[in-house]
């Protein structure tokens, strides 16, 4: 395997779009990485620059130690993944495995050795008589996914692979390539894999390292845990989680020796901790809390603070439930176990109810830049 550097990555197309804006990234050698962001980030047009499908504008793209701009992809020593399988309908799935091997004039027991490694790995040896049209979507994405395998690539590059699947099966797919990636990394082949979604949920759960993109620029690259626990700015915030973090418009206002967090027309006291690391610092802000750190109940919790809200409507998801209100003119959500709902199930939308936000669990962003005030 190989790691994947892009050094001042651009790209911008003949109408002057610039789709791309100087992309710095290092993808370490056998990683799990991760591209995720909205529809229209680049994020697919980034993956395509690495594969040789799309030509770069500016910049270095080495895979290992060599410089592949002007590489043809079949120089690259890449292998790619579809959101469509493009499985030949008229070969087995044998056939569609060992097809670029016999294309590239490998020898028939190595193309065998392969084949059968790679069914093994995707438990699908008994798949391997069968012809696509005899497949589920599962299994065909496993035979994609075992195409790319046998050509024992230095990098896997997968775009969006999951999402013609059901949710059930995308789950399932999900837990399976990842598994394969620590299996090939235990038994001494570890896969350098760049994988692209839209899906914050695959993200999480799926990268080592995630990288998110907006509009073509990179806003954070880190682990799933401190993208979630640290954002670097608010939109890193509200798109990793679900349900996404309440952003709300707030004042920061100097109060008895240390801040106070103004919205909805309630005051909240910022904990000392926060107070210090941002002191000095008062005005227009951003606040956000993660619907897990609100509170329905009747007790406060460490430094958290009431606030009145009134309840706008409740989505039951089984063991939880998530519950809108607002403070004022501001809506929130709280996500609370189902079993903890003290009476807000009766309640109709518009009653009255206390609320308690887990202030040492909030976040301040910069009203303007979105830049996280908070470390």
């Amino acid at each position: 395997m190989a790691r994947l550097s892009l050094r001042k990555i651009e790209k911008i197309y003949p109408n002057g779009f610039k789709a791309v804006h100087g992309v710095d990234l290092e993808v370490r050698d056998g990683e799990f990485m991760v591209f995720v962001g909205p529809s229209g980030c680049a994020k697919s047009t980034l993956l395509r620059m690495v594969a040789g499908l799309e030509s770069i504008t500016g910049g270095e793209l080495h895979i290992g130690d060599k410089l592949v701009n002007d590489l043809a992809p079949k120089q690259r020593g890449i292998a790619m993944v579809f959101q469509n399988y493009a499985l030949y309908p008229h070969m087995t799935v044998y056939d569609n495995l060992a097809f670029g091997l016999k294309l590239a004039g490998t020898p028939k027991a190595e193309v065998q050795q392969r084949v059968r490694h790679a069914a093994g790995l995707l438990e699908m040896e008994h798949l391997l008589e069968r012809y696509p049209k005899q497949l589920s979507g599962g299994q065909a994405q496993r035979v994609a996914v075992g195409r790319a395998i046998v050509k024992k690539p230095e990098v896997f590059l997968f775009d969006e692979p999951l999402s013609n699947l059901d949710a059930k099966l995308r789950a399932a797919m999900r837990v399976r390539l990842t598994e394969l990636h620590r299996t090939l990394r235990e038994s001494g082949q570890p896969a350098t894999v760049v994988y692209v979604t839209h899906d914050q949920v695959e993200a999480m759960t799926m990268g080592e390292r995630i990288c998110v993109l907006k509009d073509g620029v990179i806003q954070q690259v880190d682990t799933p845990t401190a993208l979630y626990d640290h954002p670097a700015n608010a939109f890193v915030a509200s798109f990793i989680g679900s349900p996404e973090m309440n952003i709300v418009d707030a004042q920061l206002v100097a109060h008895d020796g240390g801040l106070v967090v103004q919205l909805g027309g309630q005051v909240l006291r910022l904990p000392t901790a926060k107070s210090e690391q941002i002191a000095g610092r008062t005005g227009a802000v951003k606040f956000g809390l993660r619907p897990e750190h609100v509170s329905a109940g009747p007790r406060a919790q460490g430094d958290s603070v009431p606030v009145q809200g009134t309840l706008r409507f409740t989505e039951h998801m089984g063991s939880e439930v998530f519950v809108h209100f607002n403070i004022g003119d501001l809506t929130l959500s709280a996500r609370v176990p189902a079993d903890e709902l003290y009476g807000l199930q009766d309640k109709a939308r518009g009653a009255a109810h206390t609320f308690h936000l887990q202030m040492q669990r909030c976040h301040l962003f910069d009203a303007d830049s979105g830049l996280t005030l908070l470390k």
